[in-house]
């Protein structure tokens, strides 16, 4: 049949190879409609934002959730913090199994005092054996607590602070965006 259409046998099986790989390229990059997430699942995103809020509470202003910290820490662990993303696993499946061993429950289910004590104890290292193998509850708290606070104070580019809400609350101007020719000499 090739030949009849001019082709050669090895110029169809070319084509037809090429054709696949395109189409197999296509499906496994075209984001589904329904995904928000890139790097994080709706679970993760659930307990991030749970936890951002308790590092900064929502309150006259927006809280961490509101003002882009897991959007941020989504955005970052697809790039320039993907050397963390083990370790974002690690702390958000051990935060998940302590809290189910410990209260039966998922953190974002506790009440606000459950979950700050939760939060004071994991801080001072009080986690390290069981679920915590992968990373020590107090270095996950203070790479979670860096990251939500460069996502709440940060410029919007990145990810985070959403209208420059934290700049508002802190009644400063908006930084000017300098390109790369700042330097000129």
């Amino acid at each position: 049949m090739p030949e009849e259409s001019g082709l050669s046998r090895r110029e169809f099986m070319k084509l037809a190879a090429l054709g696949a790989g395109s189409l197999s390229l296509l499906a496994g990059c075209a984001p589904s409609p329904s995904e928000e997430w890139g790097v994080l699942s709706e679970t993760d995103a659930s307990l991030l934002g749970a936890l951002a809020d308790r590092i900064i509470p929502p309150d006259a202003w927006p809280g961490g959730k509101e003002n882009g910290a897991v959007k941020f820490i989504d955005t970052q662990l697809a790039g320039p913090y993907r050397r963390f993303r083990r370790d974002y696993r690690s702390g958000l499946d051990a935060i998940t199994a302590t809290c189910l061993g410990k209260f039966g429950r998922r953190f974002e289910s506790l009440s606000a005092q459950e979950q700050d004590s939760f939060l004071r104890e994991m801080e001072s290292g009080a986690f390290r054996e069981g679920a915590w193998k992968g990373i020590s509850g107090g270095k996950f708290f203070a790479m979670l607590r860096n990251h939500t606070m460069q996502a709440y104070y940060g410029s919007p580019r990145h990810g985070g602070n959403p209208g420059y809400a934290s700049y508002k609350m802190m009644g400063i101007d908006y930084p000017p965006l300098i390109g790369q020719n700042r330097y000129r000499r």
